[in-house]
């Protein structure tokens, strides 16, 4: 959660939260509770106190029990989560309007290249022998 204030009524505030870029598919283990799948609006910082979140879901993609509306916005304290998963982005994710697959600002692990493969000497006698077989 940033510094920047939400403006002033809560449908303006809404509409503005609506136009953000997410962060799809985060799973947020609560305190004794199962885990469940949301859509963050940035990654948490150090100093934040809670995790602002919408799209809140069961992994399965149900609506948790413990909530009236799957598509409002939560503010979840840090205090009740134990951790949050943030899955890779896929390519996938980059195509939705509005939505970013990755964290901002995080860079991805470079893939190491691969080696190109060395040329393999052919053993003629087992080749010959597969050939007898």
């Amino acid at each position: 959660m940033t510094d920047q204030a939400l403006p002033g009524d809560a449908a303006s505030g809404r509409a503005a939260l609506d136009r953000q870029p997410v962060l799809r598919n985060a799973v947020i283990h609560l305190n004794n509770e199962q885990p469940v799948l949301a859509d963050l609006f940035e990654v948490p910082s150090p100093r934040d106190v809670a995790v602002l979140c919408t799209n809140l879901r069961t992994p399965d993609g149900k609506r948790p029990v413990f909530i009236d509306q799957t598509d409002s916005i939560f503010l979840l304290p840090l205090a009740h989560i134990r951790f949050i998963e943030m899955p890779a982005s896929t390519g996938q994710d980059l195509d939705e309007p509005g939505v970013v697959g990755g964290a901002p600002g995080r860079r991805r692990p470079a893939h190491p290249t691969p080696e190109p493969e060395a040329d393999l000497e052919i053993d003629e006698d087992f080749l010959r022998r597969i050939r007898d077989a």
